[in-house]
């Protein structure tokens, strides 16, 4: 299979950058700056993207790199950071610009590969301080802007192109069309990389590699492990057993849909341990939401564990891990951003064979497609972000019995009407919240004083920000009209117009 490196030197966009080539067929896999010359040579990558970083090229504690991987003989393209330290490694100069460039500038470029099918003039986006005051020997200008007068370059003999700006953000009108030109134009790729081909070759790995053995893999009933099991069913069918946990904080009927899926659908040991109860005991009276969260976390993985140690033939354990979770809790010498729930460490008390993660080279986007061909139902394949407390942290102070309820009979009139008008997919993510608020209302000659619900929905790309998604209010007051009518307890329903920043997207 063709592949692209990502050489990451501290970028924020270097998952963006893997996900754009991705979507041109062609298969990326993200290193950190600081893996070795000889690894790179023995992948025998079509191409190699350095990507930007917030440092500059002159201060020696920034990320570098060999100058060898320029004479590899394989294309590189640099991107912002990664073009001016192409610049430095080649012997050109980086000086401080008198002019930052920051958000939508507009480009010209000249004739190139690199540009094929791209206008004279378009908007690109900036995001830089340092600029390349002078281009090494053998390179030549093919872009500036009205500030940057070397905002692209190239040395066509090497196969080294550098770009100033980020190609790979949608602000870059043409950025999507550079990264096409960089993949077929100048690294020949043939664009093997297929959701069909991914799902054939896993398939054939995972029987290969489990053989006669028994599988445990912990079903949530999000999206990473559903089409995890999905696809170790295909391939082992009887032999893996999937845990499904319902610690009673799920959205409505969410456990019953997970349940039934799972058991009609695939050919697999499936088992469910309902334990909400237990959690709503442990819970009991306690407000402050990292201790909910902590709770809740740590009695999860003691059913989990315990049921596993009922389960557990020694034989193989999978977990939903996908790419973004390798490279969050840390590769190589790379930074740990955050370790992630689905990528844990089993007790010393239960062994396995050894861990399975089946979807450990795939981002999000990419495994709902593979969840979509393996016949997963589009509503658990597309299922939105849902924290790992679940309800637990949608509902503000103590969590009982009565709010979880009261919770899920809101949320699930907003996600029918969301759903009825459309809206559901114009929407990245979208929920109910039950503050510990209750306000005077009058619901025929009576008073009330009931509970009030917050309405939550934002747009976004990438949840790094995002923006209160302004649904119609037409919309809005039906959903308001149905919660009061048909939620007993609720009796006022507001609509949070908070962006993030300054808020975040969920409440907890």
């Amino acid at each position: 299979m063709e592949k692209i490196l990502v050489l990451d030197f501290g970028g924020q966009y270097n998952q963006l950058i893997a996900r754009r080539v991705r979507d041109n067929r062609v298969f990326a896999e993200i290193l950190p700056y600081t893996a070795d010359i000889e690894t790179i040579r023995k992948n025998k990558y079509k191409g190699i993207i350095f990507t930007g970083g917030p440092n500059s090229v002159y201060d020696m504690s920034s990320p570098h790199y060999s100058r060898e991987i320029l004479d590899l003989g394989v294309p590189v393209l640099g991107i912002c950071y990664g073009c001016q330290l192409i610049s430095f490694m080649e012997g050109g100069e980086v000086s401080t610009a008198p002019v930052s460039e920051y958000g939508k500038i507009e480009l010209t470029i000249n004739t190139s590969p690199l540009f094929d099918n791209i206008p004279e003039k378009s908007v690109v986006w900036m995001s830089h301080t340092d600029y390349i005051s002078s281009v090494p020997e053998g390179y030549e200008v093919i872009a500036s802007t009205p500030d940057c007068p070397c905002a692209a370059m190239q040395n066509k003999r090497k196969g080294i192109y550098a770009v100033q700006f980020h190609p790979e953000v949608t602000h870059s009108e043409y950025g999507e069309q550079v990264l096409y030109n960089f993949l077929y134009n100048i690294c020949h790729c043939k664009g093997d990389w297929v959701m069909d081909s991914f799902i054939d070759s896993a398939v054939e790995k995972l029987k290969a590699q489990i053989g006669d053995k028994q599988v445990i893999l912990g079903l949530s009933g999000g999206v990473d492990s559903s089409v995890a099991a999905g696809l170790l069913s295909r391939a082992v069918g009887k032999q893996i057993t999937c845990v499904f946990v319902d610690q009673g904080l799920m959205r409505k009927d969410e456990g019953d849909f997970v349940e039934k899926t799972f058991t009609s659908l695939f050919d697999m040991n499936f088992v469910r341990v309902n334990c909400g109860e237990y959690f709503l005991e442990k819970l009991k009276g306690v407000t402050d939401p990292e201790q909910k969260r902590k709770i809740i976390g740590t009695e999860f993985f003691n059913v989990f564990w315990n049921e596993i140690r009922k389960q557990n033939g020694k034989g193989y354990f999978a977990q939903g891990t996908i790419y973004p979770d390798c490279i969050e809790s840390g590769k190589g010498d790379a930074d740990v951003i955050k370790t992630h729930h689905n990528r844990v460490k089993t007790p010393d008390d239960v062994e396995f064979l050894g861990i399975i993660e089946p979807l450990a080279d795939l981002f999000k986007d990419e495994v709902r497609r593979v969840g979509e061909k393996l016949g997963i139902p589009r509503e658990l394949v597309w299922r939105q972000p849902f924290p790992g407390p679940g309800l637990g942290v949608r509902i503000i102070g103590e969590i009982t019995k009565e709010k979880v309820k009261l919770l899920q009979e809101a949320d699930a009139v907003l996600r029918d009407e969301m759903s009825k008008n459309g809206y559901e997919s114009r929407l990245s993510q979208f929920f109910c919240v039950l503050p510990d608020v209750k306000t005077v209302g009058v619901m025929g000659d009576h008073r009330t004083y009931e509970n009030l619900i917050i309405i939550r929905a934002v747009t976004t790309d990438d949840f790094m920000t995002a923006d209160w998604a302004k649904i119609p209010y037409d919309i809005l007051a039906k959903v308001s009209n149905r919660i009061t009518n048909e939620c007993k307890g609720i009796n006022r329903v507001v609509y949070d117009i908070t962006s993030k920043p300054p808020a975040t997207v969920e409440y907890e």
